[in-house]
């Protein structure tokens, strides 16, 4: 196959889904603009996909945590004459714990990164993918989005945002030959429970029931090639969605609570 020529950006992509998908799209020969905020973790992953595919890889460390920084990053990609013709958001965090005891700059964090870093990129990116008339970008949205989360209230109303601009946005672009698809993981086994101080919550004390982030990253890509609005990966996680639109909100609330509450030491 020869190389597309084209350039992805990848947001987060040195480990778990973000990782699986660099592959994807390495393998298909794209080449690739990764970021982070380790420049060490990004050599590192440049090295394991140059070597394994021969694609171009590009790395800029950036820290999305910041406000500056996802404009930073554009004003960069633009410098070095990229043009970015996918777009991946996947960059994300949360924070475990009472939203009355979680510390307000780390809810904050959490929004900059998962809603305004995203928002920010997107409407770049969108606009030059408007004016030449293509492009994609992929968003990392949750089943999260669909379901108030106690225990981890921030995180699940920023993935809800995200499932609700991701479609609207989608609808406004549908005649410019742009497609937006959000891809709509469950729990799975990656490093975000660790980074967000979940170990002790119910819902993942039972490793075997998390999902392959690889299985993930090609439900996601996969719609994302195909042009479709959104992918909720893994049999059960479609179950689920489609259990909590039936639902009451204070139903859904109270078994998300149930599920995600720590586990009781004795």
């Amino acid at each position: 196959m020869e190389t597309t020529k084209q350039h992805v950006l990848i947001t987060g992509a040195t480990s778990g889904i973000g990782f699986e998908l660099a592959k994807l799209f390495a393998k298909d020969l794209y080449n690739l603009v990764i970021v982070a905020r380790s420049q060490e973790e990004l050599d590192k992953t440049a090295t394991v996909l140059n070597s394994s595919y021969g694609t171009h890889v590009t790395t800029i460390a950036k820290d999305l945590f910041l406000p500056e920084s996802a404009q930073e990053l554009y004003n960069e990609i633009k410098d070095k004459n990229i043009r970015i013709d996918i777009l991946v958001n996947n960059a994300g965090h949360g924070h475990y714990g009472l939203f009355a005891d979680s510390e307000l700059e780390k809810d904050l964090d959490i929004i900059q990164l998962n809603i305004s870093s995203l928002v920010v990129l997107t409407k770049l990116y969108l606009k030059e993918m408007v004016s030449r008339g293509e492009g994609k970008i992929l968003n990392l949205s949750s089943v999260a989005s669909k379901s108030p989360g106690p225990w981890n209230a921030v995180y699940h109303a920023t993935k809800a945002f995200v499932q609700s601009f991701t479609e609207a946005i989608r609808y406004e672009v549908k005649d410019k030959g742009v497609s937006i698809t959000a891809l709509l993981p469950g729990a799975t086994d990656t490093d975000f429970f660790n980074k967000a101080g979940m170990e002790s919550s119910k819902g993942i004390q039972d490793k075997s029931k998390l999902d392959d982030p690889a299985d993930v990253a090609k439900d996601g890509y996969e719609a994302l090639m195909a042009g479709k609005d959104m992918v909720v990966s893994g049999t059960m996680n479609k179950v689920r969605v489609a259990m909590t639109a039936v639902t009451s909100d204070e139903k859904a609330t109270e078994k998300m609570g149930k599920m995600q509450e720590p586990v009781s030491k004795k």
